[in-house]
């Protein structure tokens, strides 16, 4: 899906083939070198940014132009990031900036499959960002300095896929016990649970919680959080396109949350926003495009 607001940027999440599914759930790539001969005025550097909200999925992402550095959530700068850096789960919001000849391509990996091609501990990754040097491997090395030469989406995509191809399917069948889970949080937390409480001796819900822990690097309490979350995210969207009102209380109950502002409350921790302002930012401002592509 394309969903970029000014003239030029790009902002596109493509899903991946069939033969990765399971591993890889979504990529990105975010584009805003070509938007300077498209605004006379040059980008703003709000329309530089990047938000993103909480996630239990891990990333890979290369910038293949510019330069990229984290932002407080209140807009102070932090150090510029390495062109090549992976990422654990996030329990909270994050914010980023962009130089505007910036250039990234950024992969959503499942952290299950992470940690089976790696060996990485997910949960020593929660909330953090790190140069691809942490994989011990030098195969993953020889594959951040050829992805940082890639020229274009395209290049990226086809150097990963012949990467992760041959050592998917060398563990698919330990992660994935049968066909990968529905697109969404929700369907690929049932299945990891259902995974968990099969898996090896000792099924006791205690025991199934730890694996779940172990291989996504959160709990499962957190895990049913953010994609609650998500589906009422999505059921924003879609009232939105449809141009139906929302009515957050309904929404919270439709949705399994105790009152309207208990969902406000996840949602602020979530994302750093209210639900109302959330929406209304994620329909006018550059900076929440990622919000935009996430369906």
């Amino acid at each position: 899906m394309d969903a970029a607001l000014h003239p030029g940027t790009v902002a596109r999440l493509r899903i991946p083939p069939r033969a990765l599914e399971g591993c890889v759930y979504a990529y990105l790539w975010r584009d805003l070198a070509a938007a300077r001969g498209a605004v006379p005025t040059g980008l703003t550097d709000a329309q530089c940014q990047s938000w993103f909200p909480a996630t239990p999925l891990c990333g890979l992402s290369w910038t293949l132009g510019g330069r990229v550095r984290e932002l407080s959530l209140d807009g102070k700068p932090g150090d510029w990031l390495p062109a090549g850096v992976l990422g654990g789960p996030r329990s909270g919001p994050r914010r980023f900036q962009s130089t505007p000849d910036g250039r990234a391509f950024m992969v959503a990996i499942r952290p299950e499959a992470l940690q089976a091609m790696t060996g990485l501990d997910i949960g020593a990754l929660k909330d953090r960002m790190v140069p691809l040097s942490v994989i011990g491997d030098p195969d993953w090395h020889a594959l951040d300095a050829a992805m940082r030469e890639a020229g274009d989406e395209a290049t990226a995509r086809r150097l990963l896929e012949a990467f992760l191809l041959p050592r998917w399917r060398a563990v698919r069948a330990a992660v994935v016990a049968e066909d990968p889970a529905p697109r969404g949080y929700a369907g690929w937390m049932q299945r990891l649970a259902l995974r968990a409480i099969a898996a090896g001796h000792g099924r006791s819900v205690r025991q199934a919680e730890r694996r779940i822990k172990q291989w996504s690097g959160q709990s499962l309490r957190a895990l049913r959080l953010v994609s609650r979350a998500e589906a009422a995210f999505h059921e924003v969207r879609r009232l939105d396109e449809d141009d139906d009102a929302v009515i957050w209380s309904a929404l919270a109950q439709d949705h399994g949350y105790a009152d309207q502002a208990h969902l406000c409350r996840e949602t602020r921790r979530l994302s750093g926003f209210s639900p109302e302002e959330l929406r209304r930012r994620v329909a006018e401002e550059e900076a929440f495009w990622a919000y935009r592509v996430w369906v």
